[in-house]
């Protein structure tokens, strides 16, 4: 018989073996982004000292009052300019794109875009 590994698994190896390239720093902080099948998150952490320095999801009122669905691309592209616009209070320019052993397509690309479009450099 063909053991198959389930999905959540093999992104779980998948962010692993990505998290092993790149890390954040003071200078250049890692944009982290997790998405459930309800909601989704996105948090801009320090690894060098273990911080979060900026976090945003569906899961807050402000955000989820913009949005019809909390799970579709439209969320993940407002949640995108959400983060942007918070980093860039806190000057945050440049950042490395952690998408979570996640495919880069769908809602991981909307947000990724949304946040370069707002201004976030990666």
């Amino acid at each position: 018989m063909v053991n198959k590994k389930s999905r959540s698994e093999v992104r779980l190896q998948k962010h692993r073996r990505m998290r092993n390239r790149f890390s954040g720093t003071a200078e250049r902080p890692r944009l982290s982004v997790f998405r459930s099948n309800n909601h989704m998150y996105a948090q801009i952490i320090d690894d060098t000292v273990g911080n979060t320095l900026v976090a945003a999801s569906t899961l807050e009122k402000d955000v989820k009052a913009e949005l019809k669905k909390t799970n579709d691309v439209e969320a993940a592209a407002y949640l995108g300019t959400v983060i942007a616009k918070k980093a860039l209070d806190k000057g945050i320019k440049e950042v490395v794109f952690d998408r979570g052993g996640f495919i880069y397509q769908g809602k991981i690309k909307a947000l990724a875009e949304a946040a370069r479009e707002a201004g976030l450099e990666f």
